[in-house]
Formats: C-alpha cells, structure tokens, sequence
C-alpha cells in the first residue's frame, strides 16, 4: 500500500470515529487498523529517510532532517 493510500485509509478511519456512530467493537476495530497504518506509514517513511540519506551522502553529505509523524 502506498503511503499516500495509507494516509487516505487513516483519514477515512479517524472521520467514522470523530463521529460517535459506530457501536464500541467497530470503534475498536477502526482504532487497531488506524493504528497498523500509521505504523506503516512510518515505517514508509523511515525507508524513505534512509534512501535520501544514502543519495546525499553519496553526493557530497547534505543533511537531511527527519520527518516526525503524530
């Protein structure tokens, strides 16, 4: 899943739980998969990060500053 599908998924979650219409166990279910994909988007990210690390440090060792997800 690409990050941006991810980002999607997660925002899709977070709107069906701000509205308070979901019984407790779907709430929780939704809460599990918002938290696996933020988990993967980080994990996406983290990837990411590492690539442009190698790719400035292979031209000449440009610092990159990480990118925090909340």
């Amino acid at each position: 899943m690409s990050i941006e599908d991810a980002l999607a998924a997660l925002d899709i979650g977070v709107g069906v739980l701000e509205t308070g219409a979901v019984p407790l166990e779907q709430s929780i279910a939704l809460y599990e998969r918002g938290a696996a994909l933020k988990a993967h988007c980080e994990a996406r990210l983290a990837a990411a990060e590492e690539k442009v690390a190698q790719i400035t440090e292979a031209q000449g060792g440009v610092t990159a500053k990480p990118v925090e997800i909340r």
